[in-house]
């Protein structure tokens, strides 16, 4: 098997995946996972896809993420992980669709308006 490139994306996070044969090592941005999500929740999120399908110590993970913050980052990972894991066998599609770990979240941050004090708060009105 060669390696497998996905790209998984959340909000303004982007994550490249690389998939390989291996023990079950995740490397982030050259980091170790533990120490890139230092807590239980983000590793979780990461590792969900692999532990639904059984896949947790079959392969070696290296990620490329930039952009947005930690949260994001964890869930463009999940993504793009997930997108690897459908490549490898059409039957984790199964797995993980239902989970929701195959939809792209196209919540996105509004934008400031010209003229307003955030997105849609307002300035106040002052009758003096």
């Amino acid at each position: 098997m060669e390696v497998i490139h996905k790209i998984g994306r959340r909000k303004t996070a982007v994550a490249r995946v690389y998939v390989a044969p291996g023990k079950g090592n995740i490397t982030i941005n050259k980091k170790d996972m533990t120490s890139y999500f230092t807590t239980a929740t983000l590793q979780y999120k990461v590792k969900q896809p692999l532990v639904m399908t059984n896949n947790d110590s079959n392969f070696d993970i290296t990620v490329n993420v930039f952009g947005g913050g930690i949260t994001g980052q964890a869930e463009a990972v999940r993504l793009a992980i997930s997108r690897a894991m459908c490549e490898l066998d059409a039957e984790n599609r199964l797995i993980l669709k239902p989970e929701g770990l195959l939809t792209r979240d196209p919540r996105m941050v509004e934008r400031k308006k010209f003229g307003q004090k955030k997105a849609r708060k307002k300035f106040q009105f002052s009758k003096r």
